[in-house]
């Protein structure tokens, strides 16, 4: 499977599923090793740090411990050997002994990875755990774009990122409607009227402001609302000077409030593109539009959109991320039975245990074990990969995310 016949959606989710299973797994002592190594950086000098650390490694008293990472040491040497130098954003290796069920049954497993964006890290070092946190902070970094619901009546201010968004604050201006009460003349009502107004829009923007400057990454700032009051508010030059120049987009909407930070985002989808949360919406409303309009050109469900795309019918899969299950062979050691099963990730830790105390169906033994297991999404990527089909993936942070779970099954294909 090429990783350059990934989409950037999957190759995200795939590094984020790595790295938390990396974070996952705990050595017997400090058996664990982290390697990274930045891009231009020669692969001679890290073999020669590895031989200084393999010497290091003879001092460790416990013979188990020595000889653990010791391996893990050399394995790491065998894999560097396929490397002139470290590939264009660098190189992290991850190596150790990671325990079996039972004592003595350890294994040694080596992961290696070429970073989405450039590591700066020089590191070596042994622990109980891998150290993955520089690979977080990197795929946890996503563009943050600011967004300002206003009326005259109430603001919302939100942060949008990657396909979360976070309602960061909601004001109320108090300030009453255009008709005067109580026997007030109009201009004095009026007078007291824009006195509120400017006390509100003064109270919106120090805390767009304050939003900002805790989040000085913001890549850019969107206004939404009915009416003129967000073109008003922006003359108003209360806003910070970096902040202002910063805005994108200025878009009229009918609501304020949750729903109005909603339908600034899909208003301004033009110009945020990138946004992932505008990319899945996007993705998932032309399905439903060929539903409704040409349904012999989409197909859904796991078993349905599999046929298709092998019998080379498939130009899109849309695969939901929630939609996190393995594909399971069960093998009997004693009479050689096989079945295939689907089991969700957080059933794979306690199955082999389970299947082991589970009687065989055709001889009755309990000698039944996991044979084979491969994720879903694994073997949808490898045939979108052999077929040319591009894959993307949806998660659940928005109603079509949802829909497309709940309503088709986690996978939809459209066809060519």
């Amino acid at each position: 499977m090429s990783e350059k016949s990934l989409t950037s959606s999957v190759r995200e989710y795939l590094s984020r599923r790595i790295i938390r299973e990396l974070s996952e797994k705990r050595g017997r002592g400090t058996e664990l090793i982290s390697l990274y190594i930045p891009p231009g950086r020669r692969i001679s000098e890290v073999m020669t740090n590895l031989r200084e650390e393999y010497g290091k490694a003879s001092n460790i008293k416990s013979r188990t411990t020595r000889k653990n990472v010791q391996d893990a040491i050399v394995k790491v040497q065998q894999r560097l050997k396929l490397y002139d130098e470290a590939p264009e954003n660098g190189l992290v290796i991850f190596c150790g002994a990671i325990p079996g069920e039972t004592p003595g049954s350890e294994n040694i497993e080596i992961h290696v990875i070429e970073p989405p964006e450039k590591i700066t890290l020089s590191y070596y070092g042994c622990d109980d755990k891998f150290y993955v946190e520089p690979l977080k902070e990197i795929l946890e970094k996503k563009d943050k774009y600011l967004i300002l619901s206003i009326d005259n009546s109430e603001a919302t201010i939100a942060i949008a990122s990657g396909r979360s968004v976070d309602i960061r604050e909601e004001l109320t201006s108090g300030v009453p409607g255009k008709t005067s009460k109580g026997g007030q003349s109009a201009r004095r009502f009026e007078r007291l009227r824009e006195m509120e107004l400017n006390d509100f829009y003064r109270r919106v923007a120090e805390r767009l402001n304050e939003v900002y400057l805790q989040n000085p990454d913001i890549k850019g700032l969107i206004v939404g609302g009915p009416g003129p009051t967000k073109e008003t508010f922006l003359d108003k030059d209360f806003i910070h000077y970096e902040l202002r120049r910063k805005i994108l987009v200025v878009v009229d909407t009918s609501y304020t409030g949750h729903q109005g930070v909603k339908e600034i985002l899909e208003k301004a989808s033009e110009k945020l593109q990138e946004l992932e949360i505008i990319k899945e919406r996007n993705l998932v409303n032309s399905f439903l539009k060929l539903l409704s309009m040409e349904p012999d050109k989409v197909v859904y469900g796991p078993k349905e959109v599999e046929d298709a795309v092998l019998s080379g019918r498939v130009r899109l899969i849309l695969f939901s991320e929630a939609l996190d299950v393995f594909i399971v062979k069960i093998k009997c050691n004693n009479c050689g039975y096989e079945t295939t099963e689907q089991h969700a990730s957080q059933e794979m830790v306690v199955l082999p245990a389970k299947i082991s105390s589970t009687p065989c169906p055709k001889c009755g033994s309990t000698s039944l074990q996991v044979a084979e297991k491969e994720s879903l999404l694994d073997k949808y990527v490898e045939m979108a990969s052999e077929k040319g089909v591009q894959l993307e993936l949806i998660s659940t942070a928005t109603e079509e995310g949802m829909m497309l779970y709940k309503g088709f099954g986690g996978v939809v294909g459209i066809l060519k």
